[in-house]
């Protein structure tokens, strides 16, 4: 199996991180893809990627982040740039996570935080030249959403390229229509976590998803604890499905590996 998002790579996993591999070993979890939000954070996922055969690196500016860059318009440039070495590492699968977000978080390092028209206008900008770099480098893109769809699709409809096609993923998809209609034309894979364990109106929309369109990740720590809990994702899944075990192990496993080209 593949676990599709993790952040693997934060501190919270500095003494723990030999033991959490060996774990996902242990539980069949053979791939683990260590996404980036930020600069460093994104080095940081490079870092482990490099040092794990079993680790690979998405690279990437959340869109909560962008936030620290408003009041730095000369660190827009630098932080692309530097954005760009990155991706170039062969150990790097994915751009992202990358996207939209108009939540209005009520903890965050960030003082003031505001959903500003401008906030919002540069989140834009940070994910169009994300998605150029996804198209540039061949990479895959790691899609996040968050209250924030129109403002999402209008990006990804003005920017699209064909080459994203069975190489994006809407991660831990919200329950929306359109996000839906969007992946199914555009081949855009769809990533859920445990939260769906509870989520009844994501029980509902995953319903509605192509298998072939299906992927799973744990988002640890902060949805499941590690990547070794995505077995007991897929064994909910089996039963909420109606399918069997091994099937969905490996349609989910083998849109994983199509998905980052593992």
């Amino acid at each position: 199996m593949v676990d599709t998002h993790t952040h693997i790579q934060f501190k919270v996993f500095d003494k723990i991180r030999d033991q959490v591999v060996a774990n996902s070993k242990k539980a069949g979890i053979e791939k683990i893809i260590a996404v980036g939000t930020d600069l460093e954070s994104s080095e940081k996922a490079v870092e482990v990627a490099e040092k794990y055969p079993e680790v690979f690196a998405s690279v990437g500016i959340h869109p909560h982040h962008v936030f620290g860059i408003m009041k730095k318009p000369s660190a827009v440039s630098h932080q692309l740039s530097d954005l760009e070495k990155l991706v170039k590492n062969p150990k790097v699968v994915a751009v992202g996570e990358t996207g939209m977000d108009k939540h209005v978080y009520k903890i965050t390092k960030y003082p003031n935080y505001l959903i500003s028209n401008e906030f919002i206008e540069l989140q834009k900008l940070f994910f169009e030249k994300q998605i150029k770099l996804a198209v540039k480098f061949k990479k895959a893109l790691i899609i996040h959403n968050r209250e924030a769809v129109s403002e999402t699709l209008e990006v990804l409809e003005k920017n699209w390229n064909k080459a994203l096609e069975q190489k994006s993923v809407f991660h831990m998809c919200e329950p929306h229509p359109d996000l839906l209609d969007f992946a199914i034309k555009h081949k855009v894979f769809i990533s859920f976590g445990e939260d769906i364990t509870y989520d009844l109106e994501k029980q509902e929309f995953l319903k509605k998803v192509p298998l072939k369109l299906l992927v799973l990740e744990t988002d640890s720590p902060f949805i499941s604890r590690e990547p070794k809990d995505l077995r007991e994702l897929l064994k909910f899944l089996t039963g909420l499905l109606k399918k069997d075990a091994k099937e969905l192990e490996d349609i989910t496993s083998n849109n994983s590996l199509s998905l980052f080209k593992l």
